[in-house]
């Protein structure tokens, strides 16, 4: 996929989560059944497209760890990492610095869509990826910040990737 010239960055939201308590986010949400079988086709059917990464970077929230898993499953990557600034309202700059080749973010929303709005040069909420959906943003591997110089390569919402029934 990236060539040394380039860095291929590719976000993967989490799955269908079991519901809030009280309106409340948890750490320990876990993903739903439904929630992991579109995970698990999702992730399959981007593998069976040729994406691969480098690197796997994941929220440290359970929700997110069970995609990289199935992320990893599939063969999107050959391991996966936590990442504290992916957690709900952390800071993924830090994560970007010096990034090269391909690296693939688990995580979730609005940080991650704010992230390819700020890439590409949108405005925040210009992009928004739903629950196990995907993006593909990739820049010169030259750039300091890459922020507003991103080409956007892919926005893929779940059900393009799966049948009906799941």
């Amino acid at each position: 996929m990236p060539d040394s010239n380039s860095v291929d960055l590719l976000l993967l939201r989490h799955g269908i989560a079991e519901r809030r308590v009280n309106g409340l986010d948890h750490p320990d949400r876990a993903l739903t059944d439904r929630g992991r079988l579109r995970t698990r086709t999702v992730v399959r059917q981007l593998r069976q497209l040729g994406i691969e990464a480098d690197v796997l970077l994941s929220s440290p929230y359970r929700r997110a760890l069970e995609t990289a898993q199935e992320a990893v499953r599939a063969g999107l990557a050959p391991s996966f990492q936590i990442a504290e600034p992916l957690a709900p309202g952390g800071d993924p700059w830090p994560v970007l610095r010096g990034l090269k080749g391909s690296c693939l973010l688990v995580g979730h929303e609005p940080d991650l869509g704010d992230l390819a709005s700020a890439l590409i040069g949108a405005r925040p909420g210009g992009v928004r990826l739903r629950k196990a959906g995907f993006c593909h943003l990739c820049w010169r591997a030259d750039l300091n910040d890459p922020r507003g110089m991103a080409d956007l390569q892919v926005l893929l919402r779940p059900r393009f990737l799966f049948p009906r029934s799941v």
